[in-house]
């Protein structure tokens, strides 16, 4: 391979621009060997386009067999954030907090750093946004959002100018894969939950997935590059996919729906809509098809319309391979520039709009039908009863149903857009 000479852009901090970086060859030092962890390592070791040596890997636990040679190891953080020679910092662990400080206290000693943590990004991105520009090394993340789809790549890079409209899809793998296994296998939810968990696509809780939060981080971080605004994910709502039922799958099957959840976000005016939602999909979709671990994320902008990205959202390999992606990018000094940002002064995260939906309910008693502004089908039967209906949002989000097990929420696919 032909070395390539990148000259030091004088703005950026020495810490990271330095002689070792523009060698060959990058120095890592990785948090944690998971799943994702161990997809890197053999994503880079296959590779050829780029040189990069893992230094040094932090785990947790030292007494806990490993696939490498133990001298690859350490339990001290300080023999990475600390150490001269690591260039990059890829972490790669679960917990959120602990995973802030991490990144935060490289960032701070002028180390680029790699991240596929979504709930840390998400809950701290003013902070990560301020430390960048403060010390002028990149933090990267393409592997937080959907997995293989180089989603916030192109939204920072190929729609940087373009009037944005609408982001959404299918952001979370695991559900995904859950549904298709119901729909297309008719699988119960507990045996599909149970698959997708040896796979590794779920985890041992799986409630991060299942109940929409996962997707939510994922649309949080989306929603900076997408529309420049900075939204806490404790203000943007999510409903999963706990609460369906055989009935509820019932009714979409003789409809000829499938089931997905769906992270939407919508730009109208000065406002921006977001939520988290299981969503009943047509044959005429682009989401109908994405099935199994799958990911599905569909663009609208004013001047390239309608572009559809389909890609695995979970596994080691599909996220390994996003953060591959952004190594690599580190090689010609590649940052986020957050240009949305500048576009964004009187942006507002609204719940003031109306959506239509199927709401199932076993008990009458919880359900106070005046709040819709139209019922457009009734059905009652002993055990269960539905209504499919228009509410505003504002009203849908401050019920008691959305905390009930006994109620489960779908939304009508373009049941936001034909309201928009």
């Amino acid at each position: 391979m032909q070395d390539i000479l990148i000259s030091k852009p004088s703005n950026f901090h020495e810490g990271f621009f330095s002689q070792k970086v523009m060698s060959k060859n990058l120095k890592l030092g990785i948090f944690g060997f998971g799943v994702v962890g161990q997809g890197l390592y053999h994503v880079l070791k296959e590779t050829k386009g780029i040189k990069a040596e893992i230094l040094k890997i932090c785990i947790k636990n030292p007494d806990k067999k490993r696939s490498l040679p133990m001298e690859f190891f350490t339990h001290e953080q300080k023999d990475i954030l600390d150490n001269p020679e690591v260039d990059v910092v890829l972490e790669l662990i679960d917990d959120p907090e602990a995973a802030f400080e991490i990144v935060s206290t490289a960032l701070k000693n002028g180390k680029a750093v790699v991240t596929a943590n979504k709930k840390m990004v998400a809950d701290h991105m003013t902070e990560l946004y301020a430390l960048q520009k403060e010390h002028n090394v990149p933090l990267l993340y393409e592997g937080a959002c959907c997995a293989s789809i180089p989603i916030i790549r192109n939204l920072e890079e190929y729609y940087d100018n373009d009037l944005l409209s609408a982001v959404e899809g299918i952001f979370n793998g695991s559900t995904n894969y859950i549904l298709t296994k119901v729909f297309s296998e008719n699988m119960s939810f507990p045996e599909a939950l149970k698959e997708a968990q040896d796979l590794g696509y779920a985890e041992t809780n799986p409630s991060l997935d299942v109940e929409g939060y996962d997707a939510k981080y994922k649309l949080c971080i989306i929603l900076a590059h997408a529309f420049g605004l900075f939204v806490s994910p404790e203000n943007v709502f999510n409903y999963g996919i706990q609460n369906i039922s055989d009935f509820d799958i019932k009714i979409a099957t003789e409809k000829g729906y499938k089931i997905k959840l769906v992270a939407k976000s919508r730009k109208i005016d000065d406002k921006v809509i977001a939520l988290v939602i299981p969503q009943f999909v047509t044959e005429e979709s682009e989401l109908y098809k994405v099935e199994r671990e799958f990911n599905g994320v569909i663009v609208e902008g004013a001047f390239s319309e309608h572009q559809v990205f389909i890609g695995k959202g979970a596994g080691g390999f599909p996220t390994g391979s996003a953060v591959l992606s952004d190594i690599s990018a580190l090689t010609y000094h590649y940052k986020y520039e957050y240009k949305k940002t500048r576009q964004a002064s009187n942006l507002q995260l609204s719940d003031d709009f109306d959506i239509d939906i199927y709401l199932r309910f076993n008990n009458p008693k919880l359900i106070d039908k005046s709040v819709f502004n139209v019922i457009l089908e009734e059905y009652k039967a002993l055990e269960n009863h539905y209504i499919i209906g228009n509410i505003n949002f504002s009203k849908l989000k401050g019920s008691k149903w959305i905390s009930s097990p006994e109620v489960n929420i779908i939304l009508l696919e373009n049941g936001v857009e034909n309201h928009a």
